[in-house]
């Protein structure tokens, strides 16, 4: 099994320690303190569950010890596939407590993705809930089990079927091993993958505890705050900005929903008294166009934050008067830096920019496609480094080498300008990078998919502007033989075991693909190109 760690040059471990950032919790013993301090105060809501922070740190411990039974060890990696349910705090505490590695899924998530993750970790674990959306996921374990038979231990959130179920974990007083070094891996997450299926993010507790400490004071949380978790919880803005992490480090509460719809987080907002939460735009658009005429309470919702995407100005100035909260930007990834609008800035620049770092220590670069420094105020690349900011991937040397420079800063991807206020603003992606609706798309890793098509010749996937994702994938494809309609192949791309939000939403079929004289584009250019005439193409019908 290839060991795991994230490493910071000792200079800057030294110093991220020396000013407080890096304080040596962990997962497990943040929780504990919380459970002494706060034992009846209400921790985690979901369904008709109400766990105190004391239940959530008995369950955690009986989670771990029933891990560790089934011969899990310390150290090994479990896949944790599980929707918005409280369970997903027992689990992950569980997995901490165990000194055990959750690798985060996402419930839309399929055999593809799944397999990659358990491969790529060397996961003997998988968790999940038997069943969410009308998807049987005791299916998919089954076929886990035969694509990577390494993956010895499968446990099922309710019925287990063929498997354990969580719920029937046996009682025991077994000792349970110390708590992980404070700069050991805490879990893997998955990246947004620019270039094929996703890679994985190693966290350690120092840095991302100090992530989430620091926005859950950034965003004012307190015992008397209540989150909404209306994004699924194991995307890293859910999790983590502040998210439920930082949401129970502050002693707050958390209120899981199990969609993000009007119809569901409106009446948990008007029952819970929520005062915050965040949303990807699309979303929000939809809670701007639902508010007016609700008939749940939503005055308690102090603050609505909204990322994954670029919210437009436009759409961002709706917030206050249409739902009375104050709007809070944030613009950050998996791999660390973050951004936030702050709480009393002034309405332009919340509106305006996407926010600035969490941290002092955060060094941001923008800088020209040749590396040098752009002028102040002009678009160019981010780079960053800074102590919640990762120096390397799991087991990925390409990966690493285009990703990282020799020095330690990370290159984003993202294209930005920065105020002289120190606020960024988001112009787009320096990648062939789709964003849809917050969902981070290769568009090499669905072309692969494409061009298994027998009706496929060739196929190139761009990004395209839209009002309610922010962007959406076109397909071009060159048909060969007989060409198919457009409809079957995205049905067909479903039957592929890829997440749903992968498939094309538009096909548009082409005679050929431009080239140069000598017969070369490169993908890059070409996917821009079919991109710009595209647009140029719809514009002129206008």
């Amino acid at each position: 099994m290839k060991p795991l760690s994230q490493v910071w040059p000792e200079e800057f471990a030294a110093r991220y320690r020396a000013r407080g950032y890096w304080r040596g919790e962990t997962f497990s013993s943040f929780l504990r303190a919380r459970a002494a301090e706060l034992p009846d105060h209400v921790a985690v809501v979901g369904g008709e569950h109400r766990w105190t922070f004391s239940e959530l740190e008995e369950r955690a411990e009986k989670v771990a010890r029933g891990l560790l039974a089934l011969g899990l060890k310390p150290g090994d990696r479990v896949v944790v596939q599980l929707p918005n349910i409280p369970e997903f705090l027992s689990v992950v505490f569980g997995l901490f407590r165990a000194r055990l590695i959750p690798v985060y899924a996402l419930p839309a998530h399929r055999i593809v993705e799944i397999v990659h993750f358990a491969r790529t970790a060397e996961a003997r674990g998988y968790i999940v809930a038997d069943r969410h959306d009308g998807f049987d996921y005791r299916g998919l374990a089954e076929e886990v089990r035969r694509e990577v038979p390494e993956v010895e231990h499968i446990v099922v959130v309710g019925d287990g079927g063929p498997f354990i179920a969580l719920d029937a974990f046996p009682d025991s007083a077994a000792p349970l091993p110390e708590d992980a070094d404070p700069s050991d891996v805490a879990f893997l997450q998955i990246s947004g993958g620019s270039t094929g299926l996703s890679k994985l993010i190693p966290r350690t507790h120092d840095d991302y505890i100090y992530s989430f400490r620091a926005s859950a004071e950034i965003c004012k949380l307190n015992t008397d705050s209540v989150y909404l978790a209306a994004l699924p919880v194991a995307h890293n803005f859910p999790m983590s900005s502040p998210g439920v992490f930082g949401a129970l480090h502050a002693g707050s509460r958390v209120v899981l929903a199990p969609s993000p719809s009007p119809e569901v987080a409106f009446p948990l907002i008007a029952r819970e008294g929520v005062t915050i939460t965040g949303l990807v735009p699309p979303l929000a658009l939809l809670w701007l166009q639902a508010a007016p005429s609700t008939t749940h309470d939503l005055s308690s919702l102090q603050v609505l934050q909204v990322g994954g995407a670029k919210f437009l100005t436009e759409s961002a100035r709706r917030v206050k008067p249409v739902l009375g909260c104050t709007l809070q930007q944030v613009f950050g990834m998996a791999e660390g830096l973050v951004n936030y609008t702050r709480l009393d800035d002034p309405e332009e620049i919340i509106v305006s920019t996407q926010g600035r770092p969490i941290s002092a220590a955060d060094e941001v670069l923008i800088l020209d496609d040749e590396g040098n420094p752009v002028p102040e105020g002009e678009a160019g690349n981010l780079l960053t480094r800074g102590p919640y900011t990762i120096r390397a991937y799991h087991n990925n040397d390409g990966a690493n080498a285009r990703s990282f420079t020799a020095d330690g800063f990370y290159r984003t991807g993202d294209v930005v300008k920065r105020t002289p206020e120190g606020y960024l603003v988001v112009q787009g992606r320096a990648t062939d990078h789709i964003n849809r609706a917050g969902e981070k798309i290769s568009a090499e890793e669905i072309e692969d998919h494409l061009l298994a098509h027998p009706g496929v010749f060739d196929a190139a996937v761009v990004s395209l502007p839209d009002e309610f994702l922010g962007e959406r994938s076109c397909a071009f494809v060159i048909p060969q033989g007989e060409k198919p309609k457009a409809a079957a192949l995205k049905a067909w791309m479903r039957t592929r075991g890829l997440a749903d939000f992968k498939v094309p939403d538009q096909v548009v079929f082409v005679d050929a693909f431009e080239t140069t004289a000598v017969g070369k584009v490169s993908r890059k250019e070409l996917r821009a190109s079919l991109r710009r005439r595209f647009l140029e193409a719809v514009e002129a019908e206008k």
